[in-house]
C-alpha cells in the first residue's frame, strides 16, 4: 500500500492534476502543492536543528543566498529518500556549493521525529553529497519542529500533507522548492529527478542582482520555467539572440583588429615616405 501511495503522490503532485482524478484515495485528498510564488516564509518560526539547539529560520536566511527548501520525514519507508537522494545527486553536478552560494534546508513534517535520526539522516546525505563536509557550517539544516511551526512554513510554501492513520506514515507530494534570500518563495521542482540544469537555473533565478556571471545571466536568459512540465526548457528565439549577438560581437572585435592592423601599416607607410622624401631634398640642397 506504501509503494502505491508513494507512486500516487508523485503522479498527482501538483494541485492542478488532483481535479483530473475521479476516485481519489481518502488519505490524499489533502496531498499536494498550492504554488505560492513570491509567497513569505514566516522566518521567525522556531524550530530545533540536529542537535536540538532551538534556531529560527530567519537564522538560516542570510539575504545574501538563496535557499534549496525541502519537507520530508526521516523514518519515511520509500518516498522522502529518493526525493532527498535525488536532490543530493542534482546538488552534485551544480557548480555552486551548498554553504556558499546557496543554503538548504529540510523540515521534517512529523513533529514527533527522533534527534538520533535527524542527526544520522543529515550525516547520511551530506556524506553523499561530499563537497560540504558534515560540521554545524555545512550548510544543509535538519529541522524538527512541533506541529504548529511545521504546518505554519508548509502552508506559506502551499505543501500540503496529510497523516494516514491507517498505514501509520505521512502522505506528501514530491517537490523540491527554491527560494529568495529573503525566504520568499521563487520556484517549485517536482518529481523524482531534479536535474543539474533545472536546480542551477532555479538558484540563478532566486539570485537574480546577485554577484551572477554574465555567463550565468545569459544561460538563465536562454531558459524558461515550464509550469506545466514542472522545468526549465530552452528558448530557441532567446539562444539566436544570444547567438547572434556573439556573433556581432565576433565581428566586432575582428573588424577593430582589421582597422587597426590597417593603421598601423599605414602609419609606418607615411613614416617611411616622409623620411624618403626628407632624404631625397638633403641630397638635392634643398633647404626649408
Amino acid at each position: 500500500m506504501a509503494a502505491v501511495c508513494a507512486l500516487l503522490v508523485v503522479v498527482f503532485c501538483a494541485r492542478s492534476s488532483w481535479a483530473q482524478v475521479n476516485a481519489m484515495p481518502r488519505e490524499l485528498e489533502h496531498v499536494g502543492v498550492s504554488e505560492h510564488l513570491e509567497g513569505q516564509l514566516p522566518l521567525d518560526t522556531p524550530f530545533r536543528d540536529h542537535l536540538g539547539k532551538p534556531v529560527t529560520l530567519r537564522e538560516l536566511f542570510d539575504g545574501k543566498r538563496p535557499v534549496v527548501l525541502t519537507f520530508a520525514y526521516y523514518s519515511c519507508p520509500v518516498l522522502c529518500s529518493m526525493v532527498l537522494s535525488a536532490a543530493v545527486t542534482g546538488l552534485k553536478d551544480v557548480p555552486w556549493t551548498v554553504g556558499k552560494e546557496f543554503e538548504a534546508i529540510t523540515i521534517s513534517i512529523d513533529p514527533n521525529e527522533p534527534l538520533d535520526r535527524t542527526a544520522k539522516k543529515r550525516a547520511s546525505l551530506l556524506k553523499e553529497y561530499g563537497r560540504a563536509g558534515t560540521g554545524e557550517k555545512a550548510g544543509w539544516h535538519f529541522l524538527t519542529g512541533d506541529s504548529a511551526s511545521i504546518a505554519a512554513v508548509a502552508n506559506a510554501a502551499g505543501f500540503e500533507y496529510e497523516y494516514d492513520e491507517r498505514q501509520k506514515q505521512w502522505a506528501h507530494p514530491t517537490v523540491l522548492m527554491i527560494t529568495t534570500p529573503e525566504g520568499k518563495m521563487a520556484r517549485y521542482l517536482y518529481g523524482l529527478e531534479f536535474p543539474a540544469q533545472d536546480l542551477r537555473l532555479g538558484l540563478l533565478e532566486a539570485s537574480q542582482g546577485r554577484s551572477i556571471s554574465t555567463v550565468e545571466k545569459l544561460i538563465l536568459y536562454c531558459y524558461h520555467y515550464d509550469p506545466q512540465g514542472g522545468k526549465y526548457v530552452l528558448v530557441a528565439m532567446r539562444v539566436m539572440q544570444v547567438g547572434a549577438g556573439a556573433v556581432a560581437m565576433v565581428l566586432i572585435m575582428a573588424l577593430a583588429l582589421f582597422w587597426g592592423r590597417e593603421l598601423r601599416i599605414n602609419g609606418r607607410s607615411a613614416r617611411f615616405f616622409d623620411r624618403s622624401w626628407q632624404g631625397a631634398r638633403e641630397r638635392v640642397g634643398v633647404k626649408e
